[in-house]
């Protein structure tokens, strides 16, 4: 099979990455999307920590918010590699469903891909959920003691990793269906995508809830 392309998606502009999003072309899609959505959402974590590390008011939560920002940058750099993930794990099913079945052999061996790149398919997503989860856990746990000023960031943050573990569990559910029997991903996935939904939908109420109250006047 052809190898895939090497371009990293967040080599590209803003401008660029939303232009191909844009296209007739399947590759990226709403798996990769979802997990720059994370991506955003936290770095807007950590750019809270930063705003926040050294005031006056904030020196017995130093070490806290400096763990919530590296938390956040490394969970960013993650998603990051995940949007890529996605694009790569679903050009391989493109791939794989265009390999020849001429005869047996053929087939044998197109089937294999193609039911390997499925199980990728759903895994990657999967991961992103998971990653997002974290993410919208950090945003949630910065909302109430980060930089009043920026605490609409922190709901941002909030809303953004949200989005992103919804949409990347929509990435899972739509390709499990196709996964071969056996696949560990279609045993796993039901109860962690319950799993992953309550805690996208707890943890953002728990950080805007936390944003609400420190946008009411003082």
């Amino acid at each position: 099979m052809e190898e895939p392309t090497t371009t990293s998606l967040s080599d590209l502009s803003a401008r660029e990455l939303v232009a191909r999003l844009a296209t007739h072309e399947p590759i990226p899609g709403g798996g990769s999307a979802a997990a720059l959505a994370g991506a955003m959402g936290a770095a807007l974590v950590a750019m809270v920590a930063e705003l926040t590390i050294g005031r006056p008011d904030a020196t017995e939560r130093d070490a806290e918010l400096r763990e919530l920002r590296d938390n956040a940058n490394s969970h960013r750099e993650r998603l990051l590699q995940l949007a890529d993930d996605d694009a790569n794990a679903y050009d391989a099913v493109v791939r794989a469903r265009r390999l020849p079945r001429e005869s047996e052999s053929d087939k044998e061996q197109r089937r294999q891909a193609v039911d390997a790149a499925m199980v990728e398919a759903a895994a990657v997503p999967l991961q992103t959920a998971q990653v997002a989860a974290v993410v919208l856990d950090l945003a949630a746990r910065i909302a109430p003691i980060g930089n009043r000023n920026a605490v609409s960031d922190a709901g941002v943050a909030a809303q953004l990793a949200a989005t992103a573990v919804r949409g990347a569990i929509l990435n899972v559910r739509i390709n499990l269906p196709y996964l071969p029997d056996g696949a560990a991903v279609s045993a796993e996935a039901p109860a962690e995508l319950a799993r992953l939904t309550a805690a996208a939908d707890e943890g953002e109420e728990m950080a805007l809830s936390a944003v609400e109250r420190r946008l009411e006047p003082s």
